[in-house]
């Protein structure tokens, strides 16, 4: 998720039972392969991944190369698999990824945009704010979700927009962007603006905690039925986490959201990791297990474009699947093992 960006909180885990905590530093070590033993590499739509590549190559390039972003440019939009697999062979080298914590397996989890629908004044229906980052006092601190929620930050003109439905607001926040669906059919992205500064305290651990949900049931969906199923207690549940985010909206047709590299993501291409052992901008194979019971296993390439307060560890990472419910569907559910291979390029 970035030092908490676009998708951005990338905190779904934390969201379940634990708080993003940190985690100490592995050593990771990287073993070379050959593209044949990446599992699944000729059986991938490798194509998929030109735009989140071309995207890559816009920043400042911690990874790919000048000849490389150069070549990039020399190659037609339309291309076929053969073509890009054929490219990854010619300048890249694959290397196995392994921690000294945990081997080479390790936990992938999914996040998305949601879609939130509401408007830019408020009325019977859309009653609740989105707030604007407020101006930082000296000395001062913001103030908590609970007191954000009893009207702290009235009459500053921070409200960005009105959200229908408290619940959307605060999965939103988990989220950290989404798109936003006016009366009239426009949209609009919203994107990470930042926090308060109060810690993250997951309404998952407090459900179980309080038996109200038992702790192997915890997940996205759950949590989601009980503060559907429990509409006076929601609130008061969700103000027991302090942290509260901020949004800022985007041009209009602006694409998104936006990584921590500061580019677009892309839907099943994009992934966050802790960029403490692979950079930004750095391609990557994943072979995990399937997020939903009749999906094949997730084998792919990917670019490492985003990170998250929970993606921590050599082998970790968060796959961004798009946008509304059909990609939150998949992402909720994703807490897969798999393993993860560097492609860098061979100079």
């Amino acid at each position: 998720m970035k030092a908490l960006s676009g998708t951005a909180l990338a905190v779904m885990a934390a969201l379940m039972l634990t708080a993003c905590t940190s985690v100490e530093p592995e050593e990771a070590s990287r073993v070379p392969v050959a593209f044949a033993d990446l599992p699944g590499w000729y059986r991938d739509g490798t194509s998929a991944v030109l735009p989140a590549l071309r995207r890559s190559c816009a920043p400042r390039r911690l990874v790919l190369t000048e000849e490389i972003c150069a070549a990039l440019d020399d190659m037609p939009d339309q291309v076929d698999d053969t073509q890009i697999r054929a490219f990854f062979e010619h300048y890249f080298q694959p290397y196995a990824l392994i921690g000294s914590g945990n081997g080479a397996n390790g936990l992938f989890t999914g996040y998305y945009e949601p879609e939130v629908t509401g408007s830019f004044r408020p009325d019977a229906t859309a009653a609740t704010p989105l707030y604007r980052l407020p101006p930082k006092t000296p000395g001062e601190a913001m103030p908590s979700r609970a007191e954000i929620f009893q009207g702290a930050l009235e009459d500053q003109d921070l409200e960005l927009a009105y959200l229908d439905d408290p619940v959307a607001a605060f999965f939103l926040e988990i989220q950290g962007s989404g798109v936003l669906r006016l009366r009239d059919g426009r949209t609009r992205r919203l994107a990470y603006a930042g926090q308060n500064g109060h810690p993250y305290v997951p309404i998952g651990r407090i459900l179980a905690d309080a038996q109200e949900i038992p702790r192997s049931e915890v997940s996205l969906f759950t949590i989601h039925a009980w503060l559907r199923a429990n509409p006076l207690k929601a609130q008061d549940l969700m103000n027991s986490n302090p942290s509260y985010v901020f949004f800022r909206l985007l041009e209009p047709g602006a694409e998104g959201p936006i990584g921590a590299q500061g580019v677009p993501l892309t839907a099943g291409r994009s992934l966050a990791v802790d960029r403490r052992y692979t950079p930004y901008g750095t391609p990557v194979w994943l072979d995990a297990d399937p997020p939903l019971a009749g999906m094949p296993r997730v084998q792919r390439l990917m670019m490492a474009q985003d990170t998250g307060g929970a993606i921590r560890g050599v082998v970790r990472g968060d796959v961004f699947w798009g946008t509304g419910e059909e990609a939150g569907q998949i992402a909720g559910a994703m807490k897969s093992r798999g393993r993860i291979y560097q492609l860098l390029p061979k100079n």
